[in-house]
């Protein structure tokens, strides 16, 4: 049986994170330079193109679909969207954590698991049922618990690493019980074949609180959500853009994928999604507001965020319209880029000005006071990612809000326009927490620290100059993500309607 082409999209990274991690280790015992971090490129360069092309392909034909006994795989809209922003940020990420991690002694083992997480999570989105959804979310759970806790001679990472650990295999539990019910009550897991249609029964509404808890570890739902600063701050930068950017938007599009086929077009599903949105929306800013270490407050602004994705797929489900979900997912690949570019920014001034010289301890705000000075690029970068986050004008932030914000107020509903209202308050809420960056990088005189550094690695500089580069051209071009989004959309309606 020829193998499908998408599912090289799985395979290139799972099958190269042993070949990397042995040839790693090969080079330590011989004492020569690490073939980690090039072998990692050489693996994701050719699966990106093999994404690319696939994901081009999408509505021409159906969906490609792999069954292999019970496991069922296929490539719809949902599915190549998280593949192709997984991919694109986890080969940045590979290609700025060169100098990041050059002095570890476990590098092999970093790249090896971050092409393992890059794998799993793009099995997760193209799995078609509730088993082996599960089985691809622990597979995250697991690599990324491990390069949350890199830094393991460092208390606060294990403390950060063990409470992650902890939180996300209580979730997992709920998710098995709820798949458990399920299976009791439907007598099978394939995601086709569930849904509202054989009747919305009290075990089933059980079934979806356990899998909104489950799932809502992993996508940061509020209260779900008190292990994500914790484990931003604690991991390697590289890995801190993944968790955010891709991490928490995979369990937030496995819990779509769930509710979808139990609970279809629900309306009160849709005003209880739109509630949750609100709600970490809220909390998400206002935990923001009090933080001067810039990757938890980055890790805080991750949650009011993933509040604006969820908006608008409850949207979508409470008015059967596809632009609300197609703003959200547009919001999933914006955030995705602006979060992975302020991440990787502020991680390199946390390489420079600590990393560097030994000591680590965390970034803060007044770090980077007067940064632009001494390294404009990596200044200017920073301030494209916060501001986009905050939702200005020209970034790519501000289009995916502003498609949200549109989808609510053409219900002519109060309802969904109280709460897209609600939305933009907070969107103008959050840039008091990020203009105090921007004011540090150019209005405050540098610290002795900031003149004396060495000038950045180019390792590090280009990742960040091509997101920074991404974030402008989307927020000026917004069409150009449409091959993605509308798919995505799409397939989201058509799970809803089964």
């Amino acid at each position: 049986m020829p193998i499908p082409r998408f599912l090289w999209l799985i395979l290139i990274p799972l099958l190269s994170s042993p070949l990397v991690y042995f040839g790693g280790r090969i080079a330590e015992r011989r004492r020569r330079k690490s073939p980690a971090q090039i072998l990692s490129l050489l693996a994701l360069l050719p699966a990106g193109v093999i994404c690319v092309d696939a994901a081009y392909g999408q509505g021409h034909s159906q969906n490609p679909q792999l069954l292999l006994g019970a496991i069922r795989l296929e490539a719809d809209g949902v599915g190549m969207l998280l593949s192709a922003i997984v991919l694109v940020l986890g080969t940045l990420a590979v290609l700025f954590s060169a100098s990041y991690v050059a002095e570890e002694a476990a590098q092999e083992k970093y790249y090896a698991l971050l092409l393992a997480m890059i794998g799993v999570m793009v099995g997760l989105g193209f799995s078609s049922d509730l088993f082996n959804l599960w089985i691809w979310f622990e597979g995250i759970a697991i690599t990324s618990y491990l390069l949350v806790s890199f830094y393991r001679e460092q208390p606060a990472s294990l403390e950060a690493g063990i409470k992650y650990l902890v939180q996300s295999a209580c979730g997992s539990a709920l998710i098995l019980w709820g798949i458990a019910l399920v299976l009791m009550t439907s007598g099978n897991l394939s995601l086709d074949s569930l849904g509202p249609g054989q009747g919305f029964s009290r075990s089933t509404q059980i079934a979806i609180g356990l899998f909104i808890a489950g799932f809502g570890v992993k996508a940061s739902l509020v209260p779900l959500h008190t292990w994500l600063p914790d484990a931003h701050s604690q991991a390697p930068s590289g890995i801190s853009a993944m968790l955010s950017g891709v991490v928490i938007e995979a369990g937030l599009i496995a819990l779509l994928r769930v509710l979808a086929a139990l609970a279809g077009q629900q309306d009160h599903l849709g005003v209880v999604l739109m509630g949750i949105g609100a709600l970490n929306m809220l909390v998400g800013n206002l935990m923001a507001l009090g933080q001067r270490e810039i990757k938890r407050l980055l890790a805080y602004s991750s949650v009011a965020q993933i509040g604006y994705m969820i908006l608008g797929v409850g949207l979508t489900i409470y008015s059967r319209s596809p632009e609300g979900a197609q703003g959200g997912f547009f919001h999933l690949v914006n955030h995705g880029l602006m979060k992975g570019l302020a991440f990787l920014a502020a991680g390199s001034f946390l390489y420079a000005l600590h990393l560097r010289r030994g000591r680590h301890q965390p970034l803060t705000i007044e770090d980077l006071s007067g940064a632009s000075r001494r390294f404009p690029v990596h200044s200017l970068a920073l301030s494209i990612g916060v501001l986009g986050l905050g939702g200005l004008p020209p970034f790519a932030g501000f289009m995916s809000k502003w498609q949200i914000f549109a989808a609510g107020f053409q219900t002519h509903d109060a309802m969904p326009i109280v709460f897209v209202g609600f939305a933009a308050l907070n969107s103008v809420l959050s840039l008091a927490y990020y203009a105090p960056i921007v004011n540090a990088l150019y209005r405050q005189s540098p610290s002795p620290d900031m003149q004396q550094t060495p000038p950045m690695p180019a390792t590090m500089t280009i990742p960040i100059m091509l997101l920074a580069a991404g974030v402008l051209i989307i927020g000026l071009w917004p069409s150009v993500m449409n091959w993605l989004t509308q798919p995505a959309s799409a397939a989201l309606m058509a799970a809803l309607q089964r």
